[in-house]
């Protein structure tokens, strides 16, 4: 490189994302479950609304979402003005570095927390601070404990990926009063809809001034592959986040199908019922093994190993069964397989060789 052509501060310290695996060389019957999709797919009203938007490819998309935006504050009682669409919560979050996290100011998340608070974080030149977490749980008092002056946003998930627990309104509420006057805690809810009776922390956006929450598309409602995820803030946040956002960030497909997967509110109630029984099934048959989790909240488990070494081996053996599932060493769980909940065919399958590799 050029000595005098230079990335801003930061960039040249990410290390790119890696996503979940999706093949395994010479083998063709694999199961994904390395990145917390749905196992039943989107709603046939998502899929049908894609089928119609096709004929409109020529067309830009709205660049204010709004029927969008309209059809997530009806489903989930909100304010559509205080809503912002992105290209999966990815894109909220960085909008949210961008616009409040620069050079010589801080942004905190936990120490098991998703990839991307620390990679938007160091995009947009400002330092990452890792706070620990407790037994795999977010720690309010050290995350308080780790707040300056520099510290402009607090990221955490509820429920953690990819630890899949979770804290309770009381804490929550406790760290956004707690946090610096200059400080934002952003609730990320790419799970929350898999907690039976939970807002995602919209009690709390709308009655403080310094909480945004996230959402995505991408989980309970299937629509990973076409990016869609959403803000909702107070309406100074979600001002500036729209002053950053391109104008046609979404495309029609994309703003088409979300909307009708919203709207299929009983469809999203038999995913949620779905994901409930296998994942206690899963759980209690990884146990039985030897292989203990903790409960999870969300789409996935996280199971624990003896060791690195023996979770390596049982994920090389899974492998070679056709069966992907998530290594998160780099999440600093090195014991540890990252599991989806899968259909039922999936789950047993899973069970079966994880047994067989235990007696192997």
């Amino acid at each position: 490189m050029t000595k005098a052509i230079r990335p801003q501060p930061g960039i040249m310290d990410i290390a790119p994302y890696q996503g979940g695996t999706s093949h395994v060389a010479g083998l063709d019957n694999v199961v994904k479950l390395s990145s917390n999709e749905n196992p039943l797919g989107p709603s046939e009203a998502a899929i049908e609304a894609y089928r119609r938007a096709s004929y409109d490819l020529h067309r830009y998309p709205s660049s204010d979402h709004s029927a969008l935006r309209t059809a997530i504050a009806e489903v989930l009682g909100l304010d559509a003005d205080r809503i912002i669409c992105g290209a999966g919560s990815d894109e909220v979050i960085a909008f949210l570095c961008q616009a409040y996290a620069g050079e010589g100011s801080e942004v905190i998340h936990t120490e098991h927390g998703f990839g991307m608070y620390r990679i938007s974080a160091l995009a947009a030149g400002a330092t990452p601070v890792e706070v620990r977490e407790r037994e795999r749980v977010t720690d309010v008092d050290a995350i308080l404990a780790a707040c300056t002056d520099a510290t402009r946003l607090v990221f955490i998930a509820n429920p953690n990926n990819p630890t899949g627990t979770m804290i309770g309104a009381a804490d929550v509420a406790r760290l956004a009063d707690g946090l610096p006057r200059q400080a934002l805690l952003v609730l990320d809810g790419a799970y929350a809809e898999y907690v039976e009776g939970y807002d995602g922390g919209v009690a709390l956006v709308e009655s403080r001034e310094n909480v945004v929450m996230t959402r995505t598309f991408s989980k309970l409602y299937g629509l990973g592959g076409l990016r869609v995820g959403w803000g909702y803030g107070p309406a100074h946040v979600i001002d500036v986040l729209n002053r950053v956002r391109g104008p046609f960030n979404l495309s029609n497909a994309a703003l088409a199908a979300a909307e009708a997967a919203i709207r299929d509110t009983a469809y999203a109630d038999h995913c949620r019922a779905e994901n409930a029984r296998w994942r206690s099934w899963l759980a209690d048959a990884l146990a039985e093994l030897g292989v203990p989790s903790d409960v999870s909240l969300a789409n996935f488990v996280l199971a624990r190993f003896s060791s690195a070494d023996e979770a390596q081996a049982c994920d090389a053996y899974l492998k070679s069964q056709g069966l992907i599932v998530r290594m998160v060493a780099g999440y600093k769980l090195p014991n540890c397989l990252r599991i989806t909940v899968g259909d039922e065919s999936a789950c047993r399958r899973i069970v079966h060789a994880v047994r067989q590799f235990k007696e192997g």
